[in-house]
């Protein structure tokens, strides 16, 4: 299998232990796998960049520009940041709820993510999902980074099975989070099979 997948988001929302999973579960199928984060001011809610490659085609860690088969976005606007790594025919799965910079507290722009959300539309292939709905069950939107796995899974994007990914998801979450998280990711799973 050979996949260049991008995960993007700003510090807080659990894009690294995303991209961990990938890589893990890439690796414990036999894959070869090559990782690197660029996490700039992450704990300011800064940009936080992961690139996951997988397979013996990839000699570096950092996907090249029009090669990603796919970006998962924790926010809109770093989805249209990132758009240039997407390969043609590639797939962006998009949170729809924008995460506010700092600069917006200092003076309202008015930024909602939606045209960011209408910029991807009209330029690559997506499936939006607003984390809010999808992790109502959950009680907390902190759960979007393994249920948006589960998107990606669903629609068939990360070369992945389900029970793959469940089996890392057990192994490296707490204990006492583990079941909801597979909750979270089984309900990803359903979204993404249903926009397949």
């Amino acid at each position: 299998m050979n996949k260049d997948i991008l995960v993007c988001g700003v510090g807080g929302q659990g894009t690294v232990l995303a991209s961990k999973l990938i890589a893990s579960a890439a690796m414990n199928l036999g894959n070869t796998v090559h990782s690197a984060e660029t996490i700039g001011m992450a704990q300011r809610g800064g940009s936080v960049t992961s690139h996951i490659r997988i397979g013996d085609t990839a000699y570096s860690p950092m996907i090249p520009q029009g090669s990603a088969d796919v970006i998962l976005a924790f926010e809109p606007a770093e989805a249209v940041r990132n758009l240039a790594y997407l390969k043609k025919g590639g797939l962006v799965i998009v949170n729809s709820i924008p995460v506010k910079p700092v600069t917006e507290s200092l003076h309202d722009t008015g930024y909602d993510g939606k045209d960011m959300i209408t910029y991807l539309k009209s330029k690559c292939n997506c499936i939006v999902v607003d984390a809010m709905e999808l992790c109502l069950p959950f009680g907390s939107t902190r759960y979007f980074n393994i249920a948006i796995l589960g998107v990606a899974v669903g629609a068939g994007k990360l070369g992945l099975d389900a029970e793959t990914v469940l089996t890392e998801i057990e192994a490296r979450v707490p204990a006492k989070f583990a079941d909801t998280n597979k909750a979270a990711f089984s309900a990803g799973v359903r979204v993404g099979a249903a926009n397949k």
